[in-house]
C-alpha cells in the first residue's frame, strides 16, 4: 500500500540517504556523470530537514519518495522568469526510489503537493529541472507544469517550471 506525503522524521533519515543515493546511482548509471551524481549524506538530509519541509512517501514501511518544499526562493532560482505570485511555493529534491519509478509515484507526490497548496493559499509551485538528459522536465511537463526561462547556476543548466494555482 502507497502512503500519502507525510512528514519525515529523525527516524526517517538513513532511510532517505539511501533512496538519494540510489536514485543518484541509476541516473549516473544512464547519463554519465553529472550534477546529478552527488551522493546524499546524513547531514545533508538533517540540513533538509531543517530548512525545508521535507516530505516521504511509503510503499508499506520503505520510502520510496521523497521532496521538499520551502517558501524561501532557492539559490538557483532566478525570479525573472517567473510570473508575479503572491504565495510561490518551492519544490526541491523530489526523488523516486528506482524500483519505483513509473509506477505513479511522483505523480502521487505532485497530487500531495498541490493539496498542500490548496490548504495553504499558495498561487504557484515553481522549481527547476537540470536541462540534460538526466533532468525530469519532461515528467514536470506531462503534469501541467510550463517551462517558464531557463538558466546556468555554477555551471549547471537548469530549466525553470512553474503551475499557477
Amino acid at each position: 500500500m502507497i502512503s500519502r506525503l507525510e512528514p519525515a522524521t529523525d527516524d526517517n533519515v538513513s532511510a532517505l540517504v539511501a533512496l538519494r543515493a540510489a536514485v543518484a546511482a541509476k541516473l549516473t548509471a544512464e547519463h554519465g556523470r553529472g550534477p546529478w551524481s552527488h551522493a546524499s549524506s546524513e547531514k545533508g538530509v538533517r540540513f533538509d530537514m531543517r530548512n525545508t519541509e521535507l516530505l516521504v512517501v511509503r510503499h508499506g514501511v520503505r520510502l520510496v519518495g521523497t521532496l521538499s518544499l520551502t517558501t524561501k526562493k532557492p539559490w538557483a532560482i532566478d525570479l525573472r522568469h517567473f510570473r508575479a505570485a503572491r504565495r510561490p511555493l518551492y519544490l526541491l529534491s523530489m526523488a523516486v526510489a528506482p524500483e519505483f519509478q513509473r509506477q505513479g509515484i511522483g505523480r502521487l507526490c505532485l497530487g500531495g503537493v498541490f493539496d498542500l497548496c490548496r490548504e495553504r493559499s499558495v498561487d504557484a509551485v515553481r522549481l527547476d529541472a537540470y536541462d540534460a538528459t538526466a533532468g525530469a522536465g519532461l515528467f514536470y511537463a506531462k503534469c501541467g507544469f510550463h517551462e517558464v526561462g531557463r538558466a546556468s547556476y555554477r555551471n549547471c543548466p537548469l530549466v525553470y517550471f512553474e503551475r499557477l494555482l
